[in-house]
């Protein structure tokens, strides 16, 4: 059974970073690709990031290039999203998603096309 636990929940001021991780256990992954969205208050779930398991490629929302950068420790089956120059409008429970993408494609933005999921984490960011 795969579970997906993320922790570095915080707030920070506009322009500040922050780290937040997803332990990932369950099974192996490597035909998995991980991902980041973020759901604001009356807002849609919406893609932030993701990292293929196996190579590593990245994908980013536009609204985050340059800012965020998602990473992976295989060792310790975990994800990490490091966000820097942080905005108010970065303010949102971040959720880590996995998705099985054998027989499909590597990733996609659209949540449905992910197979589990984490709890959430909060990420506030003042102005």
């Amino acid at each position: 059974q795969v579970q997906l636990v993320e922790s570095g929940e915080g707030l920070v001021q506009a322009g500040g970073s922050l780290r937040l991780s997803c332990a990932a256990s369950g099974r192996t992954f490597s035909s998995y690709t991980m991902a980041w969205f973020r759901q604001a208050p009356g807002k849609e779930r919406q893609f932030v990031a993701a990292i293929r398991w196996s190579g590593g490629d990245t994908y980013y929302a536009d609204s985050v290039k340059g800012r965020f950068t998602i990473s992976k420790d295989n060792a310790k089956n975990t994800v990490f999203l490091q966000m820097n120059s942080l905005k108010p409008e970065d303010t949102a429970v971040y959720y880590c998603a996995a998705r099985d993408y054998h027989g499909r494609a590597y990733y996609t933005t659209r949540d449905e096309g992910y197979d589990h999921w984490g709890q959430g984490t909060q990420v506030t960011v003042s102005s």
